[in-house]
Protein backbone atom coordinates (compact mmCIF):
# COMPACT_ATOMS: atom_id res chain seq x y z
CA UNK A 1 0.00 0.00 0.00
CA UNK A 2 1.49 3.79 -1.02
CA UNK A 3 2.63 5.54 2.11
CA UNK A 4 0.81 8.74 0.83
CA UNK A 5 -2.41 6.96 1.12
CA UNK A 6 -3.92 6.65 4.75
CA UNK A 7 -5.02 2.86 5.25
CA UNK A 8 -8.66 2.71 6.26
CA UNK A 9 -11.13 -0.25 8.27
CA UNK A 10 -11.86 -1.01 5.08
CA UNK A 11 -8.55 -1.87 3.83
CA UNK A 12 -8.20 -3.82 7.19
CA UNK A 13 -11.26 -5.96 6.67
CA UNK A 14 -10.45 -7.00 3.19
CA UNK A 15 -6.77 -8.06 3.60
CA UNK A 16 -8.54 -10.13 7.16
CA UNK A 17 -11.03 -10.92 5.29
CA UNK A 18 -13.45 -9.96 7.87
CA UNK A 19 -16.51 -7.73 7.78
CA UNK A 20 -15.83 -3.73 9.24
CA UNK A 21 -17.22 -4.51 12.34
CA UNK A 22 -15.40 -7.45 12.93
CA UNK A 23 -12.03 -5.54 12.78
CA UNK A 24 -13.68 -2.51 14.82
CA UNK A 25 -13.97 -5.79 17.58
CA UNK A 26 -10.89 -6.40 17.30
CA UNK A 27 -9.62 -3.41 17.72
CA UNK A 28 -11.66 -2.12 20.92
CA UNK A 29 -13.22 -5.63 22.45
CA UNK A 30 -10.49 -7.55 21.32
CA UNK A 31 -12.01 -10.19 24.37
CA UNK A 32 -14.93 -10.44 22.26
CA UNK A 33 -13.08 -11.51 18.99
CA UNK A 34 -11.96 -15.46 18.22
CA UNK A 35 -7.93 -16.05 18.58
CA UNK A 36 -7.59 -16.65 14.84
CA UNK A 37 -9.97 -13.68 13.71
CA UNK A 38 -8.26 -11.36 16.25
CA UNK A 39 -4.57 -12.11 14.83
CA UNK A 40 -5.50 -12.24 11.21
CA UNK A 41 -6.71 -8.71 12.37
CA UNK A 42 -4.20 -7.34 13.75
CA UNK A 43 -1.60 -9.21 10.80
CA UNK A 44 -3.90 -6.95 8.59
CA UNK A 45 -3.41 -3.77 10.78
CA UNK A 46 0.46 -4.09 10.90
CA UNK A 47 0.97 -4.85 6.88
CA UNK A 48 -1.31 -1.53 6.32
CA UNK A 49 -0.47 0.79 9.28
CA UNK A 50 -3.78 1.46 9.90
CA UNK A 51 -3.23 1.86 13.66
CA UNK A 52 -0.81 4.58 13.04
CA UNK A 53 -2.85 6.95 10.54
CA UNK A 54 -5.52 6.23 13.12
CA UNK A 55 -3.57 8.02 15.95
CA UNK A 56 -2.25 10.24 13.13
CA UNK A 57 -6.11 11.51 12.50
CA UNK A 58 -6.31 11.47 16.29
CA UNK A 59 -4.05 14.44 16.56
CA UNK A 60 -5.00 16.25 13.41
CA UNK A 61 -8.37 16.26 15.14
CA UNK A 62 -7.02 18.19 17.88
CA UNK A 63 -7.39 14.81 20.70
CA UNK A 64 -5.22 11.95 21.14
CA UNK A 65 -6.12 8.15 21.57
CA UNK A 66 -2.68 7.62 23.72
CA UNK A 67 -2.03 7.18 27.18
CA UNK A 68 1.63 7.80 28.59
CA UNK A 69 2.95 5.76 30.87
CA UNK A 70 5.84 7.15 32.89
CA UNK A 71 8.25 5.15 34.73
CA UNK A 72 11.59 5.35 36.29
CA UNK A 73 12.52 1.74 36.04
CA UNK A 74 10.88 -0.14 32.75
CA UNK A 75 13.36 -3.19 34.36
CA UNK A 76 11.53 -3.31 37.93
CA UNK A 77 9.93 -7.12 37.89
CA UNK A 78 6.20 -5.35 38.81
CA UNK A 79 6.18 -3.00 35.70
CA UNK A 80 5.58 -5.21 33.53
CA UNK A 81 2.57 -7.17 34.93
CA UNK A 82 0.75 -3.83 35.75
CA UNK A 83 1.43 -2.88 32.44
CA UNK A 84 -0.57 -5.68 31.12
CA UNK A 85 -3.51 -4.95 33.04
CA UNK A 86 -2.86 -0.94 31.99
CA UNK A 87 -2.88 -1.69 28.10
CA UNK A 88 -5.66 -4.85 28.03
CA UNK A 89 -7.82 -2.23 29.42
CA UNK A 90 -6.72 0.62 27.70
CA UNK A 91 -7.06 -1.09 24.15
CA UNK A 92 -10.91 -2.56 25.19
CA UNK A 93 -11.71 1.27 24.94
CA UNK A 94 -9.60 2.31 21.86
CA UNK A 95 -6.62 3.56 23.42
CA UNK A 96 -3.31 3.13 22.72
CA UNK A 97 -0.23 2.89 25.34
CA UNK A 98 2.98 5.09 24.75
CA UNK A 99 6.03 4.23 27.20
CA UNK A 100 8.22 7.06 28.73
CA UNK A 101 11.39 5.74 30.36
CA UNK A 102 12.64 8.81 32.98
CA UNK A 103 15.18 6.22 34.56
CA UNK A 104 15.18 8.30 36.89
CA UNK A 105 16.51 11.38 35.06
CA UNK A 106 14.90 15.14 35.51
CA UNK A 107 15.61 16.15 32.21
CA UNK A 108 13.95 12.84 30.79
CA UNK A 109 11.16 14.10 32.80
CA UNK A 110 10.95 17.31 31.12
CA UNK A 111 11.39 16.10 27.43
CA UNK A 112 7.63 13.72 28.62
CA UNK A 113 6.57 16.89 30.21
CA UNK A 114 6.79 19.07 26.64
CA UNK A 115 5.69 16.28 25.00
CA UNK A 116 2.22 16.04 26.74
CA UNK A 117 2.02 19.86 26.67
CA UNK A 118 1.65 19.35 23.19
CA UNK A 119 -1.38 17.01 23.66
CA UNK A 120 -0.20 14.08 21.88
CA UNK A 121 -1.67 12.36 25.42
CA UNK A 122 -5.22 11.93 26.31
CA UNK A 123 -3.97 10.99 29.81
CA UNK A 124 -1.16 10.12 31.88
CA UNK A 125 0.13 6.93 34.36
CA UNK A 126 2.72 7.63 37.08
CA UNK A 127 4.69 5.21 38.16
CA UNK A 128 7.20 7.38 39.85
CA UNK A 129 5.65 8.62 43.43
CA UNK A 130 6.30 12.01 41.66
CA UNK A 131 4.77 14.29 39.01
CA UNK A 132 6.97 15.25 35.92
CA UNK A 133 10.02 17.45 36.75
CA UNK A 134 9.45 20.62 34.79
CA UNK A 135 8.25 24.38 34.66
CA UNK A 136 5.77 24.58 36.84
CA UNK A 137 3.43 26.61 34.42
CA UNK A 138 3.57 22.76 32.73
CA UNK A 139 2.69 20.74 35.31
CA UNK A 140 -0.18 22.85 36.14
CA UNK A 141 -1.41 21.88 32.86
CA UNK A 142 -0.74 18.06 33.03
CA UNK A 143 -3.29 15.70 31.36
CA UNK A 144 -5.42 13.41 33.42
CA UNK A 145 -3.41 11.26 35.49
CA UNK A 146 -3.54 8.15 37.95
CA UNK A 147 -0.53 7.14 40.03
CA UNK A 148 0.36 3.10 40.40
CA UNK A 149 2.79 1.45 42.46
CA UNK A 150 3.82 4.28 44.14
CA UNK A 151 1.31 7.10 45.65
CA UNK A 152 2.44 10.73 44.73
CA UNK A 153 3.17 12.78 47.81
CA UNK A 154 1.59 15.60 48.61
CA UNK A 155 -0.46 15.43 45.45
CA UNK A 156 -4.27 15.63 44.04
CA UNK A 157 -3.71 12.96 41.45
CA UNK A 158 -6.05 9.44 42.32
CA UNK A 159 -3.82 6.05 43.00
CA UNK A 160 -4.52 2.83 42.71
CA UNK A 161 -2.66 0.21 44.40
CA UNK A 162 -1.87 -2.29 47.20
CA UNK A 163 -3.07 -1.65 50.48
CA UNK A 164 0.36 -0.99 51.79
CA UNK A 165 -0.29 -0.96 55.34
CA UNK A 166 -2.62 -4.25 55.66
CA UNK A 167 0.07 -5.98 53.68
CA UNK A 168 2.64 -5.30 55.32
CA UNK A 169 0.58 -5.80 58.67
CA UNK A 170 -0.03 -9.65 57.51
CA UNK A 171 4.01 -9.71 57.10
CA UNK A 172 4.73 -8.98 60.22
CA UNK A 173 1.32 -10.86 61.93
CA UNK A 174 3.03 -13.98 60.66
CA UNK A 175 6.49 -13.42 61.91
CA UNK A 176 4.87 -12.87 65.33
CA UNK A 177 2.54 -16.15 65.21
CA UNK A 178 6.08 -17.80 64.02
CA UNK A 179 7.59 -16.87 67.23
CA UNK A 180 9.48 -13.53 66.84
CA UNK A 181 9.35 -10.83 69.41
CA UNK A 182 12.66 -9.42 67.61
CA UNK A 183 11.90 -8.20 63.95
CA UNK A 184 13.56 -5.74 62.00
CA UNK A 185 12.04 -3.01 59.83
CA UNK A 186 14.37 -2.91 56.74
CA UNK A 187 13.47 0.19 54.17
CA UNK A 188 12.19 3.16 56.12
CA UNK A 189 11.41 6.88 54.31
CA UNK A 190 10.58 9.89 54.86
CA UNK A 191 9.89 10.49 51.46
CA UNK A 192 7.73 7.38 49.46
CA UNK A 193 4.32 6.87 50.68
CA UNK A 194 4.64 3.56 50.19
CA UNK A 195 7.57 2.72 52.48
CA UNK A 196 5.48 4.94 54.92
CA UNK A 197 1.99 2.66 54.74
CA UNK A 198 4.51 -0.34 55.15
CA UNK A 199 6.04 0.97 58.12
CA UNK A 200 2.86 2.23 59.63
CA UNK A 201 1.71 -1.96 58.99
CA UNK A 202 4.64 -2.79 60.84
CA UNK A 203 4.19 -0.95 63.71
CA UNK A 204 0.56 -1.47 63.36
CA UNK A 205 1.09 -5.02 64.19
CA UNK A 206 3.86 -4.82 66.95
CA UNK A 207 1.73 -2.77 68.55
CA UNK A 208 -0.65 -5.34 69.04
CA UNK A 209 1.69 -7.85 70.44
CA UNK A 210 2.25 -4.83 72.62
CA UNK A 211 6.58 -4.88 71.27
CA UNK A 212 7.47 -1.25 72.75
CA UNK A 213 8.91 0.85 70.50
CA UNK A 214 12.60 0.81 72.08
CA UNK A 215 12.34 -3.24 70.89
CA UNK A 216 11.81 -2.56 67.76
CA UNK A 217 15.10 -2.26 64.49
CA UNK A 218 14.07 0.36 61.69
CA UNK A 219 17.02 0.39 59.30
CA UNK A 220 16.46 3.65 56.60
CA UNK A 221 16.78 1.88 52.85
CA UNK A 222 15.60 2.76 49.25
CA UNK A 223 14.14 -0.41 49.06
CA UNK A 224 17.24 -1.83 46.54
CA UNK A 225 19.07 -4.59 46.66
CA UNK A 226 22.25 -2.45 48.00
CA UNK A 227 20.19 -1.01 50.85
CA UNK A 228 19.66 -4.50 52.23
CA UNK A 229 23.00 -5.62 52.11
CA UNK A 230 24.30 -2.45 54.10
CA UNK A 231 21.08 -2.61 56.49
CA UNK A 232 22.71 -6.26 57.66
CA UNK A 233 26.12 -4.50 57.66
CA UNK A 234 24.17 -1.49 59.99
CA UNK A 235 22.91 -4.43 62.50
CA UNK A 236 25.83 -6.24 62.95
CA UNK A 237 27.62 -3.30 64.42
CA UNK A 238 24.94 -3.39 66.63
CA UNK A 239 24.88 -4.92 70.28
CA UNK A 240 21.94 -7.40 69.55
CA UNK A 241 20.62 -8.62 66.40
CA UNK A 242 16.93 -9.69 65.30
CA UNK A 243 15.90 -13.05 64.60
CA UNK A 244 13.85 -11.78 61.85
CA UNK A 245 13.94 -9.35 59.01
CA UNK A 246 10.93 -7.78 57.46
CA UNK A 247 11.51 -6.02 54.63
CA UNK A 248 9.60 -3.09 52.54
CA UNK A 249 10.05 -4.91 49.13
CA UNK A 250 11.49 -8.53 47.66
CA UNK A 251 14.43 -6.26 46.34
CA UNK A 252 15.50 -5.21 49.75
CA UNK A 253 14.67 -8.68 50.64
CA UNK A 254 17.59 -10.19 48.29
CA UNK A 255 20.18 -7.82 49.67
CA UNK A 256 19.08 -9.13 53.26
CA UNK A 257 19.37 -12.84 52.62
CA UNK A 258 23.01 -12.09 50.19
CA UNK A 259 24.21 -10.27 53.18
CA UNK A 260 23.49 -13.45 55.88
CA UNK A 261 24.43 -15.64 53.70
CA UNK A 262 27.92 -13.60 52.62
CA UNK A 263 28.28 -13.98 56.54
CA UNK A 264 27.77 -17.53 56.49
CA UNK A 265 24.47 -17.97 57.81
CA UNK A 266 21.90 -20.31 56.96
CA UNK A 267 18.79 -19.06 56.40
CA UNK A 268 15.86 -19.66 57.79
CA UNK A 269 17.70 -21.47 60.77
CA UNK A 270 19.68 -18.36 61.75
CA UNK A 271 17.51 -15.56 60.35
CA UNK A 272 14.02 -15.59 59.09
CA UNK A 273 13.30 -13.21 56.30
CA UNK A 274 10.23 -11.49 54.25
CA UNK A 275 9.42 -9.42 51.97
CA UNK A 276 6.83 -7.52 49.63
CA UNK A 277 5.97 -7.27 46.30
CA UNK A 278 6.53 -11.03 45.28
CA UNK A 279 8.22 -10.57 42.04
CA UNK A 280 9.15 -13.62 39.82
CA UNK A 281 12.60 -14.69 41.29
CA UNK A 282 11.39 -14.70 44.73
CA UNK A 283 10.40 -18.35 44.00
CA UNK A 284 13.33 -18.81 42.44
CA UNK A 285 16.05 -17.48 45.63
CA UNK A 286 17.79 -19.92 47.85
CA UNK A 287 15.44 -20.36 50.67
CA UNK A 288 12.49 -19.37 48.61
CA UNK A 289 11.01 -15.97 49.64
CA UNK A 290 8.02 -15.52 51.84
CA UNK A 291 6.37 -12.40 50.40
CA UNK A 292 2.91 -10.51 50.28
CA UNK A 293 2.13 -10.61 46.65
CA UNK A 294 1.03 -7.34 44.42
CA UNK A 295 -1.89 -7.95 42.72
CA UNK A 296 -0.47 -6.36 40.15
CA UNK A 297 -2.48 -7.34 36.46
CA UNK A 298 -5.19 -5.94 38.42
CA UNK A 299 -3.99 -2.83 39.64
CA UNK A 300 -3.19 -1.99 36.12
CA UNK A 301 -6.75 -2.89 34.85
CA UNK A 302 -8.33 -0.68 37.54
CA UNK A 303 -6.25 1.98 37.30
CA UNK A 304 -6.42 2.39 33.55
CA UNK A 305 -10.27 1.93 33.96
CA UNK A 306 -10.47 4.83 36.31
CA UNK A 307 -8.15 7.17 34.05
CA UNK A 308 -10.69 6.48 31.88
CA UNK A 309 -13.52 7.27 33.60
CA UNK A 310 -11.91 10.77 34.87
CA UNK A 311 -11.41 11.32 31.01
CA UNK A 312 -15.16 11.36 30.85
CA UNK A 313 -15.82 13.60 34.03
CA UNK A 314 -12.59 15.50 33.85
CA UNK A 315 -13.48 17.66 37.09
CA UNK A 316 -14.10 13.97 39.17
CA UNK A 317 -12.15 14.39 42.67
CA UNK A 318 -9.56 12.58 43.64
CA UNK A 319 -9.25 8.75 44.80
CA UNK A 320 -7.54 5.83 46.37
CA UNK A 321 -8.59 2.31 44.89
CA UNK A 322 -6.43 0.10 47.25
CA UNK A 323 -6.39 -3.90 46.79
CA UNK A 324 -5.87 -6.55 49.51
CA UNK A 325 -2.77 -8.84 48.85
CA UNK A 326 -2.06 -11.51 49.77
CA UNK A 327 0.62 -13.26 51.84
CA UNK A 328 2.49 -16.06 50.29
CA UNK A 329 4.26 -18.16 52.50
CA UNK A 330 7.34 -19.98 51.10
CA UNK A 331 10.53 -20.86 53.09
CA UNK A 332 12.26 -18.25 54.44
CA UNK A 333 10.81 -17.85 57.78
CA UNK A 334 10.57 -20.64 60.67
CA UNK A 335 10.18 -20.15 64.24
CA UNK A 336 13.59 -18.49 66.01
CA UNK A 337 16.20 -20.94 67.42
CA UNK A 338 14.52 -23.95 65.93
CA UNK A 339 17.18 -26.40 64.14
Amino acid sequence: MSNSTPATIEDVARLAEVSIATVSRAIHTPEKVAKTTRQRVNQAIAITGYTTNAMARSLRMGRSNMILVLAPDIGDPNFSSILVGLENEARAHGYGVLIGHTQNDPERGLEYLKFLSSSQAAGMVLFTGHEPFGHQAMTQRLPPSVAVFEPVFGSTISYVGVDDTAGARKAAEYLLASGHRSIAFVGESKTRLGHVRRRKGYDMALDAARIPPEHRMIIDGEGSIESGRLAVEQLFMRDTLPTAFMCVNDATAVGVMNGLAARGYDLPRDFSVIGFDDVPQATYMNPALTTVRQPRTAIGKQAMALLLETLATPRAEKREILIMPDLIVRGSVMAPGKK
